[in-house]
Order: structure tokens, then C-alpha cells, then sequence
């Protein structure tokens, strides 16, 4: 197949999120950061915040259709990159088709700015974030499964664990090319993602549940979503 061809296949492949439903709800960012006491200037401030946000937000996503093209020992070679992960390479040990996606609360909010000394604000701004970001993730996810008649997914996240480092977002982002061009979402030196309530990973079919939280034994993590399970990270050989 010639460049060109190769090019429109994976445009194809490819798929941009940029129109996702986003309401908000006042009253529930007010009751998150435990303000139903507060004073009524403090809310008054609050629900000006929401309207703003509101009025600008634009969570996106992206994603793109990817087929296993060679599996290595510890690790798999998609989209034209490697994942080295033995985690990774054992889930994917049965998949052939994989989505891999990055999903943003979007740039808009991260060009909402506060006063530098308000705490309180900054900190209802990253709440709001948040909540965008849970839409982009709902949104991309109800697509899948309708666009293509997913049962049973399981995701990874690279970062969420060492066996997959955070650097393997690199691999990741080079999937789509220019991810900061096409929803806004730039990738530092480090590896971290601007703005700061993006997330990247990949989802695949399966058949048995799986949350990367269970090979963790991290014992304080507010965004744990399984119980760290030694057994299991024994099976996985990252520990002994």
C-alpha cells in the first residue's frame, strides 16, 4: 500500500471528540467543596465560577482503532510504536483490536484564571475540571461500545503502574501525531499532560476484570478503584 493510502486508512482509524454534552450543576460543585455553610459572597463567587466555566467548557477526546501487529516478550508493537509493559503484554495476550485514546477536560477551562491567593476558587476550578474530564472518559467510552459493539473492556494507563512507566506516554502520543493540534493536549518533558486533568490509556476487549489499581500496593491513593491485590501481581510476575 502506498503512503497515501496508508495515511487515509489510519485517518479513517482515527476519530476526534470535540462536541460532548457538559452541564453543570452549581449546587453539586457547591456540595463537593463542602461549601452548603458558607457564606453567601463565597457562593455568590462560586456560582459565577460554574456560570463561566460553563459557558466555555469544550471536553474533548481522541481516539484511534489499533491492531496488534507483533507480540514480544514483555512487550507489543501497535500502531507502528512499542509497549513494553509484561502487564500489558499479558492482558493483551488473546486481543488483536485495542483503542487507544487521550481525553482532556479541555483547554478552555485551563484559560479560566484566578486570583493566585484565592485557594478556595482554584480549588472549585480543578473540581470543575474533573467533572469535565469524567464526561470526555463517559462520552469516549459509550461511543466504543456503541460505534462497535464492545462487551466486557478493561483499560491501562500509562503511568498508572512501573511495570508501564510514565515515558511510554511518548509511544502513545506518536500514535496520533499532533495531540496538542488536534484536542489541545501538550505533552512536557516529563511526560506529564497540560492541561493537567488530561488522561491517556488504551481499552481492549476482555473477559475478566481488571484494574491496574489491583497491582498496586500504593496504600494512599484517592483514585484507587480496586483493592491492591498480591496474588494477582504475583500471577503478573512484578512481584515475588
Amino acid at each position: 500500500m502506498c503512503w497515501r493510502g496508508k495515511a487515509q486508512k489510519a485517518a479513517k482509524r482515527m476519530q476526534v471528540l470535540d462536541t460532548i454534552p457538559f452541564n453543570l450543576d452549581a449546587a453539586e460543585v457547591i456540595r463537593q467543596v463542602h461549601l452548603s455553610a458558607a457564606g453567601e459572597e463565597i457562593v455568590a463567587q462560586v456560582r459565577e465560577l460554574v456560570a463561566v466555566a460553563q459557558e466555555v467548557a469544550r471536553p474533548k477526546a481522541i481516539y484511534e482503532v489499533c491492531y496488534i501487529e507483533n507480540k514480544q516478550d514483555g512487550a507489543v508493537d501497535v500502531g507502528g510504536v512499542t509497549f513494553t509493559s509484561r502487564v500489558l503484554r499479558a492482558n493483551l495476550d488473546a486481543v488483536e483490536r485495542i483503542f487507544v485514546y487521550v481525553a482532556t477536560c479541555g483547554v478552555e477551562l485551563n484559560q479560566i484564571s484566578t486570583p493566585s491567593d484565592d485557594i478556595l476558587l482554584r480549588y472549585c476550578l480543578d473540581v470543575i475540571k474533573e467533572q469535565a474530564l469524567a464526561a470526555a472518559l463517559r462520552h469516549l467510552r459509550q461511543h466504543l461500545k456503541n460505534k462497535y459493539a464492545l462487551g466486557k473492556t478493561a483499560g491501562m494507563n500509562p503511568g498508572s503502574l512501573e511495570d508501564w512507566p510514565i515515558t511510554e506516554q511518548r509511544n502513545l502520543f506518536a500514535i496520533f501525531g499532533d495531540v496538542e493540534q488536534l484536542i489541545g493536549v501538550k505533552l512536557t518533558e516529563s511526560c506529564l499532560m497540560i492541561p493537567n486533568k488530561s488522561v491517556s490509556g488504551i481499552t481492549f476487549p476482555t473477559e475478566v476484570s481488571f484494574a491496574s489499581c489491583q497491582l498496586c500496593p500504593r496504600e494512599i491513593c484517592s483514585n484507587r478503584s480496586a483493592p491492591y491485590d498480591p496474588e494477582l501481581a504475583r500471577e503478573y510476575g512484578i512481584t515475588t
